[in-house]
């Protein structure tokens, strides 16, 4: 059986004459943990949101493996809006999108990621009230909310203290246990080296390099400054 999860052909994005991202065919493994690298407008965000299913191609078909009902419903994404109700309180939002996904027992469901990020104690406040990590905590939860088989990540360090940086990567390493695929979307060279087993770089919408990564920071960091 194979142990693609996803794969695109020569899929792509263009406004008008702009190119965000030009075609581009990878597959990801079961398990894989792919960081893509890339500076500002190198595509990155435009590839996250075209294989989670937010913007539609403008040419080029996405395979999800295994996925036969709406493929979305096995995506987690952590992007740098918290999608939190500001009138809710964080039990109250993962609950209701417990409900969305479908998830059984949506109550003991969002109690236990909550004790996980370390907000239990949290729980009944208003989320308009949380600072910036606090928010994040609460948005990695409900990205995990439906155990999602692939899970990607647009710049999830961005306002995390050092302890939900802990715990975000203590998550990544049991997904990863789990056998779940992770993407990373990323500026920075040491975050990807230490975070993925495979980097995809990206440089005006193209696609540079797509492989394992090499075996030390030094060596990413020649490969990364030779190529752009």
């Amino acid at each position: 059986m194979s142990s693609v999860l996803l794969s695109t052909d020569k899929i792509c994005r263009r406004y008008g004459e702009r190119w965000a991202l030009r075609p581009l065919s990878v597959s990801l493994n079961k398990g894989d943990a792919v960081a893509v690298l890339g500076a500002n407008g190198a595509g990155k965000s435009t590839l996250l949101k075209l294989l989670s299913g937010q913007i539609k191609p403008s040419a080029g078909t996405l395979t999800y493996a295994d996925m036969r009902d709406d493929y979305r419903s096995h995506v987690g994404v952590l992007s740098h809006s918290h999608h939190l109700y500001a009138g809710l309180t964080a039990l109250e939002n993962l609950k209701f999108y417990a409900s969305l996904y479908g998830v059984d027992n949506p109550n003991e469901r969002a109690l236990t990621l909550l004790e996980r990020v370390e907000m239990s104690k949290y729980k009944d406040e208003l989320v308009r009230n949380y600072s910036r990590g606090m928010l994040q905590r609460v948005s990695i939860a409900r990205t995990m909310l439906n155990e999602p088989a692939i899970i990607m990540m647009d710049e999830p360090h961005t306002g995390l203290d050092k302890a939900a940086m802990g715990i975000l990567s203590g998550m990544s390493d049991e997904l990863r246990g789990q056998g779940r695929t992770l993407l990373l979307i990323t500026h920075d060279i040491s975050v990807a080296y230490n975070f993925a087993d495979k980097l995809l770089v990206l440089s005006g919408g193209q696609c540079l390099y797509f492989d394992k990564k090499p075996a030390t920071l030094a060596e990413c960091e020649r490969l990364y400054e030779d190529m752009l």
